[in-house]
């Protein structure tokens, strides 16, 4: 299997709708903004095809294009397969950020497969395209502490965590782009983010 260390197509998992605005389980979306500062101009024109909203961006000298699913999560991989077959991109071209609770919150990472840790969205693009290897970029929410996962993940972040979110969310994008300068393979499986560390 051959991986492509720079992903030929970027997608950011959320929910759609003003209710999971700003929700844990939209993290993915969180980053968007940050990311085209990354990329020190402006993305081209945002097009709806696919279920979704999507452009060109360039990151590092490469060009690539970011796919928004504009379904629900748990049907988002039908977007990311549609778009895929579009591009002519394979699995291993493609990179997803989400968010994942089995790192803690102001934790970052890359990793390339694995499992799904239960993510509603990574199992949906999992099964549509037949398999898990494609690249993760991981936003660490953690678990609750009291409570189910459900709920946790619906829900919004504390006042201290949003204190916190715009140092994490642009460190995920500089991570983004740090892997599209040196290859995601560079890149750590996780780390931690400044103030979030502490």
């Amino acid at each position: 299997m051959t991986i492509n260390d720079r992903p030929a197509m970027l997608v950011l998992l959320g929910n759609t709708g003003a209710h999971y605005a700003r929700t844990r389980h939209n993290a993915g979306w969180l980053v968007e903004e940050p990311l085209a500062s990354a990329s020190g101009s402006e993305p081209a024109e945002v097009q709806q095809k696919f279920k979704a909203l999507w452009w060109k961006q360039r990151l590092a000298s490469e060009s690539l294009v970011v796919l928004k699913p504009q379904s629900m999560m748990n049907m988002s991989g039908e977007s990311v397969q549609a778009a895929a077959r579009f591009f002519r991109f394979g699995p291993q071209e493609i990179a997803v950020v989400h968010d994942d609770v089995e790192l803690s919150f102001g934790e970052i990472g890359v990793r390339f497969g694995g499992g799904l840790a239960g993510h509603n969205g990574l199992r949906s693009v999992a099964h549509c395209l037949g398999t898990h290897d494609f690249w993760r970029v991981r936003f660490g929410i953690g678990r609750p502490r009291h409570g189910e996962l459900h709920g946790y993940v619906l829900g919004r972040f504390t006042d201290d965590e949003e204190a916190l979110l715009p140092d994490i969310t642009t460190a995920v994008a500089e991570l983004i782009r740090r892997g599209y300068a040196d290859g995601f393979s560079a890149l750590p499986n996780r780390t931690r983010v400044g103030r979030a560390s502490s």
